[in-house]
């Protein structure tokens, strides 16, 4: 099926975000910038997006999405796996979601307040599917009933907010560790992922 104009534009605009977010700060973007980026008019972004909130909260949709591609070959393509296999899967399903941990480490809340409810509900879409694939994929290796797969989900999900912050610090920021005397465990995104998952599995056989 051929692709409508808005959705063609509105993924030029979104791709453009994403390539500024490789290398600038969310503060230090604008509307301006990805204007600059893209082979149609500024000012058209507008018809599109409201907000820089709102892109980016098309760029999180759209990591999600990819992310959710991810996890449904996991449980497509295999009919069982050991728990230490599974926690491979789903850790380097994640590692290629770098921009996705990322972007939510920063305020969701704030970037979900400054866009329309129709950009909310597409980005809940994306992410009911990425919650709905981890309690399947739940389910089906660890051998859990329902209950305790959402309870396993919505356990793991919050836990991933904290990983790109922990794990990517800056030259300023180990200069105020070590200027606090604080003795700082620097894991690797895959090291805190593993762990993390290896932690809140602990209790499942």
């Amino acid at each position: 099926m051929k692709k409508e104009l808005t959705d063609i534009r509105k993924e030029e605009i979104i791709s453009a975000c994403e390539k500024l977010y490789k290398n600038l700060d969310f503060k230090d973007i604008n509307i301006k910038l990805i204007g600059e980026q893209i082979s149609f008019g500024r000012t058209s972004i507008y018809n599109y997006f409201e907000t820089k909130e709102e892109i980016f909260l098309g760029l999180v949709q759209s990591e999600y999405l990819k992310w959710n591609k991810d996890l449904s070959n996991i449980l497509e393509n295999n009919n069982k796996l050991s728990k230490k296999k599974f926690i491979d899967e789903i850790t380097n399903s994640l590692l290629k979601r770098k921009t996705l941990l990322k972007l939510i480490s920063m305020n969701m809340f704030e970037m979900e307040a400054n866009s329309r409810v129709e950009s909310i509900t597409a980005f809940k879409i994306a992410f009911k599917s990425s919650v709905t694939l981890l309690e399947e994929c739940f389910s089906k290796f660890l051998n859990v009933g329902k209950k305790e797969a959402e309870e396993i989900t919505f356990t793991f999900l919050p836990f991933l907010v904290g990983v790109y912050p922990y794990t990517s610090v800056t030259k300023k920021m180990k200069t105020a560790i070590k200027n606090a005397d604080f003795k700082y465990n620097f894991y690797t995104d895959k090291e805190l992922i593993k762990m993390g998952l290896e932690k809140i599995l602990g209790g499942v056989k």
